[in-house]
Order: C-alpha cells, then structure tokens, then sequence
C-alpha cells in the first residue's frame, strides 16, 4: 500500500509538472534558512484596492504560466512581484505580468519567494527558480539561454540581486538542477527599490558589479520616492560598460504594475516589448 501510494504521489507530481497555470515547489526536501514548516502562502487582509497580497510564503514555488505553442517564441520570464520584502503584491506585479508577457510569447514562472523579511531567503529562491526553469527548458519549449528575470519594487531589488550575484553560492546544492548556472540572461526593471543603500545614496555595497552582468532595462518616474534606485543602477551599469536601456518619465508615483488610468503603465509595457525584441533576435 505504501508503494501504491507513493507511485501515486509521484504521478500527481508529474502530472502538474505537464500543466500550464500550476505550481512547481523549489525545494523538495527542508527550504534552507526557513524555521517554520511549509504552508500555502497567507493571504493579506484586503485593503479594498483590488490587490492580491501574500503576507507570508514559506514554502516557495514558481507559478508556470506558458505561452500558447501557437505564439512561443521560447523565451521564459521569472517574475519577481514587488511588496518591500514584507508582502509579495502577487496578482499587480505578478500574474497580472505574466498574462502581458504570455501575449506577447514568453513564457512567465510568478516566483512566490519568501517573505516577510527573509531577504537572504529570497535570494536564494531566486537562484533556484532560474535553475529550475532552465533544467526544464526542453520540457517547457524553452531556450535555456534566454530565460531572464523581472522585477518590480522590492522584486526589482531581489531581479538585479540575482544578476549580479549569481556567482554567489547561497545553498548547498539539492539535486541536479544546482549544477547549472543561475545567471539570468536579461533583467527588466520596473520602479525597483533599494538599489541605493551605499553611502550618500550610492549602490547597494552587496551589488558588485563584473563584465558578466547581463543588460539591464529599466524603467522609472521622476516622482518615485524609490526613484534614486533605478538612477544609481543605471549609472553603475554604464559606467561598467555593461548594456542598459533608462526610461525616465516624470510622474507615476510607484507601485502602479499594469493597472490602467497612468501614462507610466501603459508606457513601460511598450518600452520594455520592443527592448526585448531587440536584445533576443
């Protein structure tokens, strides 16, 4: 009985693994750094603004959302939503998004990473959806050299983290999927936060940055209060010589996702479709 029921267990898995829309959990075994035990992730108490929260993830996963076979380009997007590391804004910076990036072919995995404030823990779920995403490519239809990340606020923080840090061993390896690399092959940057954590506003101490970064777009308002992130970014790449794209408008305030009634949300979706066409020809 316990074989049958183990047979079934792993049947269940893969069926799921074969489907659009569902959940793939990074870590098989004890999420490394996590001292609760694993849970769906908690939903926030509604605040009336039409905004899935999660207030709580400690059992991290990526949501696969795939291109129609019809309009795949073989392109795959990890999505990383915003919520100052405290909550993850999961439907405005994350499905949402990856509904926008599946109509244009890409392929989108909404990354649950862990929250509330487990930054190192972030990192690490970041890393292991890359290589989870790319150990798959072949099942998925992917590219495994075109399969990048995306963020927006703290998610744009946690985005440019992991292309910058990817040589940064942060777990011990699980299974063969931590023998490939962990480095995106682009990075969207959409209002990112805390990028300017350095003395007198500068970057971040951890960002280092090496000729192996990839190119970066990023996009940003004038009025942002996180707005210096994005400026210190931008100038750290250049002066880098590493590949960056800026867009700098003057109002939006933060934290608009694809949400209509701003110029700003219905400008960076254009900007960053025609950066990705170029960069991925």
């Amino acid at each position: 009985m316990k074989y049958l029921f183990s047979f079934f267990l792993m049947l269940l898995t893969v069926c799921s693994f074969s489907q659009n829309n569902t959940l793939v959990y990074l870590w098989p075994g004890k999420v490394p750094g996590e001292v609760k035990e694993k849970q769906p992730p908690v939903i926030a108490a509604s605040k009336n603004d039409n905004v899935l929260r999660y207030s709580e993830v400690t059992d991290p996963a990526i949501e696969v959302r795939l291109a129609d076979p019809v309009n795949t380009n073989g392109c795959g997007v990890i999505v990383c939503p915003g919520g100052g590391y405290n909550i993850l804004a999961y439907d405005k910076e994350g499905t949402e998004i990856a509904t926008w990036l599946n109509k244009l072919g890409y392929s989108a995995f909404v990354l649950q990473y862990r929250v509330p404030d487990k930054r190192d823990g972030a990192l690490q779920d970041v890393q292991r959806a890359v290589r989870i995403v790319r150990e798959n490519a072949d099942h998925w239809k992917l590219d495994p050299e075109k399969i990048g990340v995306m963020g927006f606020s703290a998610g744009g923080s946690l985005s440019a983290r992991a292309s910058i840090l990817f040589n940064k061993k942060t777990y011990q390896p699980v299974d063969k999927a931590d023998s490939l690399s962990c480095r995106p092959s682009f990075t969207m940057l959409i209002y990112p936060a805390y990028l300017d954590q350095g003395p007198n506003q500068t970057l971040t101490p951890e960002l280092q940055l090496n000729k192996e970064v990839p190119g970066m777009f990023i996009f940003q308002t004038a009025d942002d209060p996180y707005g210096n992130s994005a400026l210190v970014m931008a100038t750290s790449l250049r002066n880098a010589k590493i590949p960056v794209e800026m867009h700098l408008m003057p109002t939006g305030g933060h934290g608009y996702g694809l949400r209509p009634g701003l110029t700003a949300s219905e400008m960076w979706p254009k900007l960053a479709g025609n950066w990705l066409n170029k960069i991925l020809e």
